[in-house]
C-alpha cells in the first residue's frame, strides 16, 4: 500500500523584526494536508499568504510553532536533513517570467534540481527526465533550447511547474501561479495543476487571492486577515454560509455576470487596516468590521468550530 503524505503545522507564526517593533506576519496557524488534497489559502495583498507557504518549506525560518511532516516535526531539521526533505516539498511562484533565469535554456532550469541533488549519474538519463517532464506539463520537446524570453507567460509557468515536477514532490506550494497570466491561460494552469493532481496525487497549498479560481481547484478555504485565520472549511460549505464579516466582504466582491447585476449589492469595507506590527489582542478586522462591539478589543479571539469542518473566529459566535 503506498503510504500516505500528510502535512500539519500547529500554532505556526513568523515574525519579522523592524525598527518600531515585531510585525505579526503570520500568527498561529493551524493546517493540516494529505495527499490527493488542496487547501486553498485566502485573503487581500499583505495578509501573510505567501509567508506562510515559504515559511512552511522553511524558506523562512519559523519564529515559533511546528511544520510536522510525515509524523515528524522538520523545524528542528538540520541543513542536511532538509536537503532531503526539500526533494518531496517544492514551490511555483507568482511570476513565471522573474523567477526563471533568463541565462539559462529550458532544458537547464528543468534540470537544474536534478543536478543540484545529484539524482542522476549522467547527462543522457536527466535529458529522459528532463523531456518526461516537458511532455507531464505541456511544453513542446522543440522548445528544450529555448530562453524563457522566447516563450508566452503560460508557457513559461509551465516550465516553472516542470522545474517544480521534476524531482517527484509529495508536497507543492502555489504562490498565486496564475494571477499574472491572461485569464484563457489562467484556466489552462488551473486545468493542468488539476490533472497532475490527480494523476500524481500530489498535495497543494494554492495561494491566491482569487475567489473564483480558488473555488474551482480547492477541496478546503482558510481565509486569512492580517496574519490569522479568521475562518476555514470546505470549499461548498464556505460558499454556501460564510460567518465571518471578512469572508462575506470577500465574496460579495467577486464578479457576477448578470442581467440584473445593478441590482447586487456589494459588501464595501470601510475604516482603516490595522497595523501588524506588534498588534494588540483581539480581532484584527475590528477597525473595519461593521458588527464590531466591545467584546472584540482586548483578548485573543479564538478559532471555534461553529459546524462540522467549519470553523471561525468572531465574537458573533461566542
Amino acid at each position: 500500500m503506498e503510504k500516505k503524505f500528510t502535512l500539519e503545522t500547529i500554532g505556526l507564526k513568523k515574525y519579522f523584526k523592524t525598527a518600531y517593533g515585531e510585525l505579526h506576519a503570520v500568527d498561529d496557524i493551524n493546517i493540516k494536508i494529505s495527499s490527493g488534497e488542496t487547501l486553498g489559502v485566502v485573503g487581500e495583498s499583505g495578509c501573510g499568504k505567501s509567508t506562510l507557504g515559504r515559511t512552511i518549506l522553511r524558506l523562512n525560518k519559523p519564529t515559533y510553532g511546528k511544520v510536522i511532516l510525515n509524523g515528524k516535526d522538520i523545524i528542528r531539521y538540520s541543513a542536511k536533513e532538509m536537503k532531503e526533505v526539500r526533494k518531496k516539498m517544492q514551490i511555483v511562484f507568482q511570476d513565471p517570467f522573474s523567477s526563471l533565469n533568463p541565462r539559462m535554456i529550458i532544458r537547464d532550469i528543468i534540470a537544474e534540481p536534478l543536478i543540484v541533488n545529484r539524482i542522476y549519474n549522467n547527462r543522457l538519463e536527466i535529458d529522459k527526465k528532463v523531456y518526461e517532464t516537458m511532455n507531464i506539463v505541456g511544453l513542446s520537446s522543440r522548445t528544450v533550447n529555448m530562453y524563457p524570453h522566447e516563450l508566452d507567460g503560460g508557457s513559461r509557468q509551465r516550465i516553472g511547474i516542470g522545474r517544480a515536477l521534476v524531482l517527484e514532490p509529495e508536497f507543492i506550494v502555489c504562490d498565486e501561479p496564475v494571477s499574472a497570466l491572461d485569464v484563457s491561460v489562467q484556466a489552462q494552469i488551473l486545468n493542468l495543476l488539476m490533472d497532475l493532481r490527480d494523476e500524481f496525487n500530489y498535495a497543494y497549498l494554492f495561494i491566491t487571492h482569487d475567489l473564483s479560481v480558488v473555488k474551482h481547484i480547492s477541496d478546503e478555504i482558510l481565509v486569512m486577515y492580517m496574519g490569522v485565520c479568521v475562518e476555514k472549511a470546505r470549499v461548498d460549505d464556505l460558499f454556501k454560509r460564510q460567518y465571518h464579516p471578512y469572508t462575506e466582504a470577500l465574496l460579495s466582491s467577486i464578479p457576477k455576470v448578470s442581467l440584473e447585476s445593478k441590482n447586487i449589492s456589494m459588501n464595501v469595507l470601510k475604516g482603516e487596516i490595522t497595523s501588524p506590527i506588534e498588534p494588540k489582542p483581539g480581532c484584527r478586522f475590528s477597525p473595519r468590521c461593521p458588527h464590531v462591539k466591545e467584546d472584540c478589543n482586548g483578548k485573543e479571539i479564538p478559532l471555534i468550530e461553529i459546524e462540522p469542518n467549519h470553523f471561525v473566529s468572531c465574537t458573533l459566535y461566542m
